[in-house]
């Protein structure tokens, strides 16, 4: 009877054994499915992100090249090329506009490929006079479309993406405007620990990587069709197309995964998910290392694992003990039931407190919210308005030009009837100002009118103030007020938005029009000065100054020291509320000699430079 018992015992030992074993197997496989799914899931939306980030870039410039197709600058150097002020002044406008869009270089090339002016026509590596015709952004757009191309330049060996439009005058097409992106930046910026980024072109090269050792590289063979085509168009100039050493599995889950040989004989494993950019013709892959599913998974399994171990452990104490403390266990049972029926009771109270308090912070965050869109919708009604008593004024600064240009065009013609072409040209130089003068009044009318929706950034002090003045400049001739500006050489560069940093300048500057306008000494002075990590600007008036006791209620809603009818006291209260949230300051005080001081403390910020070359 002992043996059979033992063997008895063993064999039930060896099938509790087993089962554990295959238990623990069941286990594993469906956390490391989990974990899977999880690793999906993150990495389906970092790639919806990054592919919106990469299109947005893309879409962002896409339409310039036809914008610059019509600027005069370019086209009339595409008639006389060989005039240096045309190539002068379509470089310096090239220039500009790089430096304004953030484009890494912009050129003009002629109707055969060859390059005639360029952004960066001053640089060492300069396009000026290179021929490009070969590029498939060249041909297409003088086919008449939009060009587009992603390759290495072969002037600046450095990678971007084109985009070529047609400049046609009449029925003539001359040559062609081409803009290069830089998206090294975003290369960089898709460089994480436990995340990789590729992007391949439409013959599966890799240009975009966070390993260099994969750029121009392929997971697998290259057939010859495609490397011709590739060298063709020198798409990456001379570089060496190779291949990735690689291999493709699935993982429970049905998850692809994609393996890298290493020389050494080792393998890195990555989850590989990929979206197709139809508009490029790019695949864009995320890869992310499978390491830390594989351990996640089994620290799942082995504290499962050592849970059970320690609740079987304490459930043979608790049978082992359970004859000797009946009574006592008796005892506590009761005690334990009455504990817990307590405990329910007071947990019931706290979640029924926990709903009430939950309910008042989402009132109280709707509240926020409704306080926001309304303060947001009265700064947009306060421009509004302001451009409705603008709108008599501007009819007087657009009739003056428009009447003045209809004379001189009349002048140039005449002057072609007689042949007097210098005379003509002159004349239609003259026109063309009136019409720049026209576009920039426009240009800082719809920035002043259009809703902010700015992050913050190195925003420049002299363009903000420039733009503020030409919106106030019709209510500063009215009033007969004269502006003294010194705002340094240079102009500060501070941290803000354009528009909303415009808006701030043109309401302190409107309240010290109505605070001067009618009294004998109409000048306003604004200062700029560098101070350590911020930039302080002053505002000061002649007028009558503001009273002691009102200086800490000026800027609170509603308040307003102007008679009834003659605002709604919001102004200053909104400007606060802007200047806080660039992370400065706004404050009041009295001149010793007169008149009211306003200071604005804004973080100093350094304009990015731009690489020029292509």
């Amino acid at each position: 009877m002992g043996l059979r018992y033992l063997r008895l015992i063993w064999l039930l030992g060896a099938l509790a054994v087993f089962a554990a074993l295959g238990t623990a197997r069941f286990a594993y496989d469906r956390a490391l499915q989990a974990q899977f799914a999880e690793l999906n899931d993150r990495g389906s939306s970092t790639l919806t992100l990054a592919a919106a980030s990469l299109s947005g870039l893309l879409s962002r410039f896409e339409r310039l090249p036809g914008l610059l197709a019509e600027q005069p600058a370019l086209r009339a150097l595409l008639r006389y090329p060989d005039d240096p002020a045309h190539v002068d002044a379509a470089n310096r406008h090239l220039r500009e506009t790089a430096e304004r869009t953030g484009a890494s270089v912009i050129y003009l090339m002629d109707h055969t490929g060859m390059t005639l002016a360029a952004s960066n026509y001053d640089q060492t590596r300069s396009f000026v006079g290179g021929d490009f015709s070969f590029r498939p952004y060249f041909k297409e757009a003088m086919a008449g479309g939009l060009g587009r191309f992603y390759a290495m330049g072969t002037t600046s060996n450095k990678r971007g993406y084109y985009f070529g439009a047609p400049v046609n005058i009449g029925r003539e097409r001359l040559g062609v405007v081409v803009i290069k992106i830089d998206l090294d930046q975003i290369e960089r910026a898709w460089a994480y620990d436990d995340l990789r980024i590729i992007v391949t072109d439409t013959e599966g090269i890799v240009f975009l990587s966070y390993r260099s050792d994969w750029l121009f590289h392929t997971f697998g063979a290259l057939d010859p069709a495609r490397l011709a085509r590739t060298r063709e168009t020198r798409r990456y100039a001379d570089a060496e197309i190779g291949e990735i050493s690689h291999s493709r599995d699935t993982v429970p889950g049905g998850h692809a995964v994609l393996r890298i040989l290493a020389p050494d004989g080792g393998q890195d494993e990555f989850m590989a998910l990929s979206t197709y950019m139809p508009r490029a013709g790019w695949t864009m892959q995320v890869l992310l290392p499978t390491d830390s599913a594989y351990r996640q998974a089994l620290t799942l399994v082995s504290t499962g694992a050592l849970a059970l171990g320690l609740l079987g452990l304490a459930a043979f104490s608790l049978w082992q003990h359970r004859r000797r403390l009946s009574e006592r266990l008796a005892v506590q049972q009761a005690a334990a039931a009455e504990l817990e029926a307590r405990v329910a009771q007071r947990t019931s109270e706290l979640e029924q407190a926990n709903i009430a308090l939950q309910d008042e912070v989402a009132e109280r965050r709707m509240a926020e919210d409704r306080l926001r869109q309304t303060q947001a919708e009265l700064v947009q009604a306060g421009k509004l308005a302001a451009l409705g008593q603008m709108s008599a004024a501007l009819s007087h600064e657009f009739n003056q030009p428009l009447a003045a240009a209809r004379n001189y065009a009349e002048n140039a013609a005449a002057y072609l009837d007689r042949n007097r072409t210098d005379d003509a040209r002159d004349t239609i130089g003259q026109v063309l100002g009136m019409i720049d003068r026209m576009t920039r009044i426009s240009r800082h009318l719809r920035n002043f009118a259009r809703k902010p929706n700015e992050q913050l950034r190195p925003v420049s002090l002299a363009d903000a103030v420039s733009g503020a003045r030409d919106v106030l400049a019709w209510r500063l001739d009215k009033a007969g007020v004269a502006l003294d500006l010194d705002l340094g050489q240079p102009a500060p560069v501070v941290t803000g938005g354009l528009v909303r940093l415009q808006q701030v300048l043109v309401n302190l500057l409107s309240n010290a029009i109505d605070v001067v306008e009618g009294t004998e000494n109409r000048h306003l002075h604004l200062r700029a000065t560098r101070a350590g990590d911020m930039v302080e600007i002053t505002l000061r008036d002649h007028g009558p100054g503001v009273p002691d006791a009102l200086q800490g209620r000026i800027f609170d809603p509603f308040f307003s020291t102007k008679e009834v009818g003659k605002g709604l006291g919001l102004g200053l209260s909104i400007t606060y509320n802007i200047v806080r949230d660039f992370g400065g300051r706004l404050s009041v005080a009295n001149h010793p000699q007169g008149g009211a001081v306003f200071t604005l403390v804004l973080p100093a910020a350094v304009l990015p430079e731009l690489d020029a070359a292509e």
